[in-house]
């Protein structure tokens, strides 16, 4: 019961997208599971009931971000159940998270990238390597997320302005710039789909070479499809893209509150981790151009 009136809460109050809500549920569930299988109950749980279940966690190797996400959604938990006055403490203040090394973004050189990208044979010259295309130059050439790229419609971009419209987490709307062959890309785009006559019509921007709105699978597929044959590194995702398009702007200097605006952050320390890359970037050309290094 409180577990559907939380997550109608955070669906319906507080705007959150489908993918953060299928998270919530999944973790909470998991704790659910928890108290029955140890004979607890969610309004007399305490502390020592939550770190019992964070023992369990470790034990189960479930590493400790992991943990530590699941630990903040339980805490969120029992403010909405103190703020619907089912209890006066939460038991989550006085469990101590697990410390999470940390972990540089993973990001692909813009020599890399545009070796790809300004390639004659890298992509097809049909519809959906046209498609293909678009993509790879919409994550990297705007930081924009999955959940973003897939909500984008034909109205999303604004030729006059040469921006397109993103609707972000908590279904924030922020502006992006365009640059004009990333634009040139999507009018080719744009009438090549036309020319395909699909018959669902969609308005969404990424469709299938059916015609059927796009699907986080495929975009996953085709990013790795086409970064592995530039890169080697294991992980080959449209974040990663959203990673270089970052770094490739603090790298060239871009302030870094404007870069905190075009990749949607709500707060200027989810984007500061990026500035660690271009540290060690700066340390990587010292050693190699000063004579005493």
């Amino acid at each position: 019961m409180f577990l559907e009136q939380y997550l109608k809460y955070l669906q319906y109050e507080k705007r959150y997208s489908q993918h953060t809500l299928i998270a919530y549920k999944k973790d909470l569930s998991q704790y659910y599971q928890f108290l029955k299988s140890s004979e607890n109950e969610i309004l007399t749980a305490n502390h020592h009931t939550i770190r019992s279940w964070m023992v369990n966690l470790m034990d189960e190797n479930i590493d400790a971000r992991s943990i530590n996400r699941k630990i903040s959604a339980l805490r969120s938990f029992y403010k909405f159940l103190i703020k619907e006055n089912f209890l006066t403490e939460n038991p989550v203040i006085k469990v101590q998270t697990p410390k999470v090394a940390k972990k540089l973004p993973t990001f692909i050189p813009d020599e890399k990238l545009n070796s790809l990208l300004d390639s004659e044979n890298s992509f097809s010259d049909d519809f959906s390597g046209l498609r293909d295309k678009m993509v790879i130059e919409l994550l990297f050439g705007t930081g924009i997320r999955l959940s973003e790229l897939l909500n984008l419609t034909i109205n999303s971009v604004k030729a006059q302005e040469r921006t397109i419209k993103v609707l972000g987490k908590r279904n924030k709307e922020r502006i992006v710039p365009v640059n004009q062959s990333l634009f040139s890309l999507i009018e080719n785009y744009n009438l090549e789909k036309n020319k395909q006559e699909f018959s669902n019509n969609s308005n969404l921007l990424i469709v299938t070479n059916t015609g059927a709105a796009a699907y986080p699978k495929l975009i996953y597929r085709l990013v790795q499809k086409y970064l592995s044959t530039i890169s080697t590194l294991d992980k080959k995702s449209p974040h990663v893209l959203r990673h270089s398009f970052a770094t490739s702007l603090l790298n060239k200097g871009a302030d870094i509150n404007a870069i905190k605006e075009l990749l949607g952050h709500s707060n200027l320390a989810a984007t500061q981790v990026y500035t660690h890359n271009s540290i060690e970037r700066l340390k990587s050309i010292y050693k190699q151009a000063h004579p005493k290094a």
